[in-house]
């Protein structure tokens, strides 16, 4: 067996107009997320992270926004596919650590409801989901409230050959 890790970046604009959605959970504040789907930054790194860890491209190989078909997909949804892409390879989910990057809104209050939607989307145990909030010090563009950003590792088991 091989124990492969994968690492996840993700960073979207904030946008009027807009749902702020993280880890699946329409979080109340005054503007959302800017992004072809619904801009869940912390699912997005999270599909980076499992997709590196397989080896794999990036969510923009498998979800390209210029693919009008796939507009406002819920990023759960992304999820999904990068499980099933490692269950074609045999892969087992063994956790994911992550970590959003907001000064506002306040997201701990929403982090049991994220990985609840994470656990289910991904086929694992919420005990094996970490979700960390913290700001960036008024600093850069999260600092001043244009954005959040997000990333996340996952470890998996995947078979030799």
């Amino acid at each position: 067996m091989k124990i492969r890790t994968g690492i996840g970046y993700d960073v979207h604009q904030f946008a009027e107009g807009r749902k702020c959605i993280l880890g699946g959970v329409d979080i109340p504040h005054s503007v959302g997320l800017l992004g072809h789907s619904d801009a869940d930054v912390l699912c997005h790194a999270i599909a980076d992270a499992v997709l590196g860890a397989l080896g794999l491209p990036d969510i923009g190989f498998y979800f390209p926004p210029e693919d009008a078909s796939i507009e406002g997909i819920c990023s759960l949804d992304i999820l999904k596919k990068c499980r099933a892409l490692a269950d074609e390879k045999g892969a087992e989910l063994q956790n994911v650590d992550s970590a959003i990057v907001a000064e506002a809104p306040k997201v701990m209050p929403h982090l049991t409801a994220m990985k609840k939607n994470i656990s289910a989307a991904l086929g694992i145990e919420p005990e094996d989901i970490g979700i960390k909030a913290t700001t960036n010090e008024t600093m850069g563009f999260v600092g001043r409230k244009e954005g959040i950003a997000a990333m996340a590792t996952c470890c998996l088991i995947i078979p030799n050959k």
